[in-house]
């Protein structure tokens, strides 16, 4: 799977598309409202540039994409105006991958400047920046505050060595780590993402001015092994939809087991030893939170997951089984998530870090900060 060329969120604001289905993935960043405002505006007050650069990388297309520019822009506005001073220019830089649909997200653009020069005096410019974090996006030293939500579990690619020395799937009837998986699973999608993260460090380091932060997010595991049932259930039930649909036969199995997601659900000891290792970067804050999604009308709440799943990994699905399976699919799918959140098993865990660009990057390697860890 070229993941660059294929993965997108659902496009449009029809009912399955990502824009009408993202409510789960803006409370997970609403949850770092204040982390975000609290960072952004540490940056300008340090570094008081004339221009102010914001980076949201993977910024999809639904209506969140710019909300958390908004706020940054809007707080930044009010400290210059608690002091009698013009807020600087912004220049906001939205990126995802080539697929993405831009066109919804500018749509509302006008809409959202508009307002932002009318309250907050603040003269905003916009560009879309197509292409894979997984390597370099802008110019050199010049971005501020980079936040990214939601994103940097998709990995790069599905990891190598997932098949053994016959070309069989050592991963069979599953997509993801399981609790069946071989050991070498789990230590193939490690490897994919400390590569990942690696690249992704390394090409943010280049691009952030001295001093500048990010602000980043991700779905995690609470402990050290990947088959935390919290990460890998709803990718079981996705894996037993397929197998119900081969019971049926909509599928073949062969396609099944040669089927593995890009994804991958790291620890935050993960995070911190990759970072440490890069040394760009030091980590400042980092907190992983719980979101119970079975609260409630279990129903109702597997809908919206289901929902929520199929906007994001139908383009995946249909490039590999085809789109005629996907009502299908994620019907059953629908069917097998109402009856975990019956059970109250249906858990997300997320993680939120801030990380800081070493203002002094010529100078001999100071003293990390010391890193504020909430669990």
């Amino acid at each position: 799977m070229n993941v660059e060329a294929i993965l997108h969120m659902k496009a449009g604001i029809g009912e399955s598309s990502y824009a009408q289905n993202s409510s789960l993935q803006k409370k997970s960043t609403d949850n770092l409202k204040g982390l975000v405002i609290d960072s952004a505006t540490r940056v300008y007050e340090t570094l008081r540039p004339e221009s102010f650069t914001i980076a949201d990388l993977g910024c999809a297309s639904g209506t969140n994409a710019l909300g958390v520019v908004e706020d940054t822009i809007r707080s930044i506005g009010e400290v210059c105006c608690s002091r009698g001073s013009p807020p600087p220019e912004f220049y906001v830089l939205l990126n995802d991958l080539p697929t993405n649909d831009f066109n919804t997200v500018f749509s509302r653009v006008p809409e959202v400047t508009g307002k932002l020069k009318a309250d907050a005096k603040a003269e905003v410019f916009l560009s879309g920046v197509p292409g894979s974090f997984y390597g370099r996006l802008f110019l050199s030293r010049s971005v501020h505050f980079v936040c990214s939500f939601n994103s940097l579990h998709w990995l790069s690619q599905v990891p190598a060595d997932l098949r053994d020395g016959t070309n069989t799937p050592l991963n069979k009837g599953k997509m993801f780590i399981s609790s069946t998986s071989p050991p070498a699973v789990a230590e193939a999608y490690r490897r994919q993402f400390q590569k990942d993260l690696s690249l992704f460090l390394k090409s943010r380091a280049a691009e952030v001015v001295p001093g500048g932060r990010m602000v980043v997010s991700m779905l995690c595991r609470e402990t050290e092994e990947c088959t935390d049932v919290k990460t890998t259930l709803l990718w079981d039930l996705l894996s037993d939809s397929l197998a119900a649909l081969v019971s049926q036969g909509l599928l073949e199995q062969e396609k099944v087991d040669a089927y593995d997601a890009p994804y991958y659900a790291s620890s935050a000891q993960e995070i911190e030893e990759e970072v440490a290792k890069d040394g760009s970067f030091s980590l400042d804050y980092v907190r992983t939170y719980e979101a119970n999604l079975s609260n409630g009308d279990a129903k109702r709440n597997a809908t919206t997951v289901s929902m929520a799943i199929r906007a994001i990994q139908e383009s995946m699905l249909s490039h590999h089984f085809g789109a005629g399976i996907i009502d299908a699919l994620f019907h059953k799918f629908t069917e097998l998530v109402t009856e975990s959140m019956e059970k109250g098993e249906v858990k997300s865990v997320q993680i939120g870090a801030v990380l800081v660009s070493d203002p002094y990057p010529h100078r001999r390697r100071r003293a990390p900060f010391p890193l504020r860890r909430y669990e």
